[in-house]
């Protein structure tokens, strides 16, 4: 659990509650398709991470903040996928731009031949994802493949910044990273592949368990530089 100093404990403690109820409400209208629920609990997710970040720590990172505003846009635009799908993956992509920020701030020496050594498992998935879903692509072909490189080297970076630093929230930051590439992953398989499932629940599962790891780790960075 993330340690916060014994004045925002409880502060802490009703924003957490409040984020996991938000999410909890967010599923529910994704399984149970109610329209309502999404167009509400959805915009709220980063809005309710973001105060649990606030309360957390004494001093916010302008950049953290930043990735989760992107992410916010990124899901009121997707309530309209079929309007706004390329706007909502830009405004992912600058939040993976952001978050490889962010641990390129951590990273004090990263050599090419280190990033490409790494980066090859993710570019293989990637790879694999694309193989699968070329023919649906179209136009969409090329940002997809941008959108594909900037995830894998979100995913490159998490995990030499764990390797270099086994710390329990470099670990926290990585497994956040992996999953966002799954959740990531999983739309574009609903998307351009198996387009008649219905998989927005893994989708969405995925994507809040990511957001809360992220968040969790930079909180924890925050406090131990603060000690």
């Amino acid at each position: 659990m993330v340690q916060v100093n014994q004045h925002n404990s409880k502060k802490v403690l009703v924003f957490s509650i409040l984020f996991f109820l938000v999410s909890v409400l967010e599923l529910t209208g994704v399984y149970q398709k109610k329209i309502v629920l999404e167009f509400i609990f959805k915009p709220l997710l980063m809005v309710s991470l973001a105060a649990f970040y606030l309360v957390s720590v004494k001093k916010p990172s302008f950049l953290y903040l930043s990735a989760l505003f992107f992410s916010f846009w990124g899901d009121l635009l997707l309530l309209f996928p079929e309007k706004f799908f390329v706007l909502g993956l830009v405004s992912f992509l600058i939040t993976h731009l952001i978050y490889i920020k962010v641990i390129k701030g951590f990273l004090q020496k990263l050599s090419i031949i280190t990033f490409m050594k790494y980066g090859i498992i993710f570019l293989v998935y990637f790879g694999a994802i694309v193989f699968f879903i070329k023919d649906n692509l179209n136009e969409l072909l090329i940002p997809v493949i941008v959108y594909g490189l900037v995830i894998s080297s979100f995913g490159t970076f998490a995990l030499i910044n764990y390797l270099k630093n086994k710390a329990t929230e470099n670990l926290w930051l990585f497994i956040g990273a992996i999953i966002f590439i799954l959740s990531d992953s999983t739309i574009a398989i609903n998307k351009f592949y198996l387009i008649q499932a219905d998989l927005g629940m893994i989708i969405m599962i995925t994507y809040i368990v990511a957001q809360y790891f992220i968040c969790k780790a930079i909180i924890s960075k925050s406090l131990n530089s603060e000690l």
